[in-house]
C-alpha cells in the first residue's frame, strides 16, 4: 500500500523505530536499521524532535524559527523524511 502524500498541516512524530542522537563532530543525526539519514542543520533536528509536541509540522517549522524563504526546502526534507519511514503522521 503506498503511504499518503506528505500533508504540512497534519501533526507528525518521528517514528519510534528512529532515534536521533547527537554526533562528536557537532551534528546530529537520526538512525533507524538499517538506513540512516543525517540531517543537514541542527534547525532540522529541531524541527524534526519538535514534531511530537506540535499540532503541524508548520507549527514544528515555526517553533524552530524556520524562516520564509527556507520553508520549500524544508518541507522538501520532511517529505523525503515522510516517504521513508522517519516521520509518520499521529493520531
Amino acid at each position: 500500500m503506498p503511504k499518503p502524500e506528505f500533508d504540512p498541516e497534519l501533526p507528525y512524530r518521528a517514528s519510534p523505530r528512529v532515534a536521533v542522537r547527537p554526533e562528536p563532530f557537532g551534528r546530529s543525526s537520526t538512525t533507524s536499521h538499517p538506513a540512516a539519514v543525517v540531517p543537514e542543520t541542527q534547525q532540522l533536528v529541531e524541527v524534526v524532535t519538535g514534531l511530537a509536541t506540535h499540532d503541524s509540522a508548520l507549527a514544528a517549522l515555526d517553533a524552530a524559527g524556520v524562516e520564509e524563504p527556507q520553508r520549500p526546502a524544508y518541507l522538501r526534507a520532511l517529505a523525503g523524511l515522510a516517504a521513508n519511514g522517519t516521520i509518520e503522521e499521529r493520531a
